[in-house]
């Protein structure tokens, strides 16, 4: 047996351990003294903000990453840019980093959200999403009402679906989890042939191959056989085990999320790759969390894997969370500076190793995406047509956008615009 999960591979395990990047020892006391329990731009007003960051330092950072992004000398340039103030001059170096790896070109895919069900068996901590079997606001979409969901966003031009849900015990198929998700994707795509199914979250995955008592190996043979394309990389929250064990301790855990990416990987699947922030984690939290990503890529790429196709801020939405997390965090609605800040140092610290990333017009409005685009971002998501989880929580941005907002949304900023597949080429319909 495994000791991270008895689905998982021991290599997979091994090499999570190898990956999975911790914030010092030194560092974590040092954040606890000065007292910062909530995210910032800077780790507390008792912490001096570094010198403002430049192309030298971003030089020394990316030749730190490259040699390793678990040294010492990766995780202090991370977290000096982690507590970098939003300012003109780090937008703008951001945004030469995205014109440099990614172009002038915005993308976009035309999609559709399926939340199956909200029938989940844990609690975590910010979830407005969750709910019991029969109470207020519980539901579970059934097979017809699925594929005709299907049918609707092929008829309106999408190539993806995608496809997440809560953590239902009850979804089996002859007594079986594994079944059951074959078939949902074989229905979707007799449904809509030919679309994309980008599916099942980590957690999902490790959910499923818990259920049916079988590894996790053989849970993405099945899916894959019946259709699935790619996975979305949530369920990460914050890749920082202590952070976790208070936001969702039930979850699985940072090192076992590493340990399904590298086996979804591994069987040719592309994945995302997100982080949830704006709640209680610090800067050096988010260093980690990137810092992981980066050497969950590099390993991905000397093996010729696909890895992950993007990066995806997700900021967080406090206003239907659970009251003593909302308190904490103080406000309802993510502040959009801040997120804004994030999204300019992520697109640095990843440098070249992700070349896309995506705002969530869900969580900071379209308007707020758009100018998202001027601090890193290249993409601004999908059209999703439905969305539940980020509603559920309340969020202002809208359930849906069609393809002439989000082209509209880049020609603000008079940049070019495509619609994109999933993972980035041209859709069919295109010449």
């Amino acid at each position: 047996m495994i000791p991270g999960h008895p689905a998982l591979a021991g290599w997979s395990w091994q090499e999570a351990g190898q990956v999975l990047v911790p914030v010092p020892p030194a560092v974590r006391a040092a954040t606890r003294v000065a007292g910062a329990t909530v995210a910032s731009p800077v780790a507390s007003p008792s912490v001096e903000p570094p010198p403002a960051w430049d192309s030298e330092q971003q030089g020394a950072l990316e030749a730190a990453l490259a040699a390793d992004p678990a040294s010492a000398a990766s995780f202090d340039l991370a977290l000096r840019l982690l507590r970098q103030p939003g300012s003109a001059a780090l937008r703008d170096l951001a945004d030469q980093r995205r014109r440099a790896l990614a172009g002038e070109t915005v993308t976009y895919v035309v999609n559709r959200n399926l939340n199956v069900s909200n029938h989940c068996v844990k609690h975590c901590s910010f979830c407005a999403f969750r709910r019991d079997p029969g109470q207020d606001g519980a539901y579970w979409h059934g097979r017809d009402s699925l594929q005709q969901r299907a049918a609707e966003a092929q008829a309106a031009g999408a190539t993806e679906l995608c496809i997440q849900g809560g953590l239902n015990p009850a979804a089996r198929l002859a007594g079986s989890a594994l079944a059951y998700h074959v078939q949902l994707l074989r229905d979707l795509a007799a449904a809509a042939p030919g679309v994309h199914l980008h599916a099942f979250s980590p957690q999902e995955l490790l959910f499923i191959a818990e259920q049916d008592g079988c590894s996790l190996a053989h849970v993405l043979e099945q899916l894959q056989a019946a259709g699935l394309g790619s996975v979305p990389g949530t369920a990460a929250e914050v890749l920082s085990e202590p952070l976790r064990q208070r936001l969702c301790p039930e979850k699985l855990t940072a090192r076992q999320w590493c340990a399904v990416i590298l086996e979804v990987h591994a069987a040719g699947l592309a994945s995302t790759a997100t982080l949830l922030a704006g709640h209680i984690e610090t800067p050096a939290d988010r260093a980690a969390h990137l810092l992981t990503l980066v050497a969950l890529q590099q390993r991905a790429w000397h093996h010729r894997r696909s890895g992950f196709s993007e990066f995806v801020l997700l900021p967080f939405i406090a206003a239907g969370a659970p009251a003593v997390l909302r308190q904490r965090v103080g406000r309802d609605q993510p502040d959009l500076q801040a997120m804004l800040t994030l999204s300019a140092q992520a697109r640095l610290l990843l440098g070249r190793w992700f070349r896309n990333h995506q705002p969530s017009w869900v969580k900071l409005t379209l308007a707020g995406a758009t100018e998202a685009l001027r601090w890193g971002c290249n993409d601004l998501g999908g059209t999703l047509m439905e969305e539940t989880i980020t509603r559920m929580a309340g969020a202002t941005g809208g359930v849906a956008q069609t393809p002439q907002a989000l082209e509209a949304a880049a020609a603000s900023l008079g940049r070019p615009v495509r619609q994109r597949t999933t993972l980035y080429g041209e859709p069919p319909s295109c010449p």
